[in-house]
């Protein structure tokens, strides 16, 4: 099978094309047929031996955890699905997936079955962008309608998806578009805020929460200095680090296909062009996903 292989870490041209024996699911575990393989920053991270690449293990490795695909096989014991189903998910993470791929193999509760009405490509974009949003905002910070949620870099990949997430809670929503976007950082009293972009602006935003608010530091983290600040203010962090979750998607395909949710796709690559999407990706300016394009169905 084709599969984009971290040669060494590096730039993105260290990304190359080789081929891989096909992999061969165990018991509890499912063989994909990868039509569409999402890219994420982590993706790119983990090339440069950032990111979760300590889990990953040293090139070379083929990155890469966003897919949807076909269950061409699956392994003893299975029974969310069958072969033929068109299934999505992000499993794995943070250990390597290798979802860069013609086939991957993956356990089956940690896979969902794609949206209706969904393209394999808008499938792909969703799983490790919608998760994070579903798992800071539902989990970790339980919106409820009524609420204010302020998302700090709500254009982008987590971004886009956490706005539409929290509306479709009742949520009332302030978002920055870019990290030029400073307006939403002057509001105050809000329950929750989700910082995508990290550096000083996490410490600015403890001040747009009210007492017993909410703070997930996606992008960075949080330093100490951040959490005495939240400690004075009654602010709790958190500092997530998405989780495969196979019932989380089912309730997102849920919310796409009741038109709640929908994901933005910026550009799409074929899978020989990986390199050149994470070239784009490190850029920035991206609106959405960027998605690579594996085979047909």
């Amino acid at each position: 099978m084709r599969a984009v292989l971290v040669t060494r870490f590096g730039a993105p041209d260290v990304l190359e094309v080789g081929e891989l024996e096909r992999p061969s699911p165990i018991s509890t575990e499912v063989l994909v047929r990868v039509i569409a393989a999402g890219v994420n920053p982590v993706d790119c991270k983990t090339r440069r031996g950032e990111g979760v690449a300590r889990w990953v293990g040293p090139p070379p490795f083929v990155v890469g955890w966003d897919v949807c695909g076909v269950v061409e096989s699956m392994g003893y014991g299975v029974t969310r699905f069958a072969a033929g189903d068109l299934v999505y998910g992000m499993p794995r993470f943070p250990r390597a997936a290798g979802g860069y791929a013609e086939f991957v193999t993956a356990p089956s509760r940690q896979l969902a079955r794609a949206p209706d009405g969904l393209s394999a490509v808008e499938a792909a974009a969703l799983p490790l962008a919608a998760l994070t949003a579903w798992q800071c905002l539902v989990d970790a910070a339980d919106v409820r309608d009524g609420q204010t949620v302020v998302v700090h870099g709500g254009s982008g990949g987590v971004g886009h998806l956490a706005v539409q997430i929290a509306r479709s809670r009742g949520a009332c929503v302030v978002a920055t578009a870019s990290r030029t976007d400073r307006d939403a950082l002057g509001t105050r009293d809000a329950h929750v805020a989700l910082d995508l972009v990290g550096g000083a602006d996490t410490q600015e935003l403890v001040d747009t929460l009210r007492h017993g608010g909410v703070l997930c530091a996606v992008a960075d983290g949080a330093g100490e200095e951040v959490k005495r600040k939240a400690a004075t203010r009654g602010v709790r962090v958190f500092e997530p680090l998405v989780e495969p979750d196979g019932r989380a998607l089912d309730e997102i395909s849920r919310l796409v296909e009741s038109g709640s949710l929908t994901v933005a796709i910026d550009e799409t690559f074929a899978l020989e062009r990986a390199a050149a999407a994470h070239e784009r990706l490190e850029r920035g300016g991206v609106r959405g996903k960027l998605v690579l394009e594996v085979s047909h169905r």
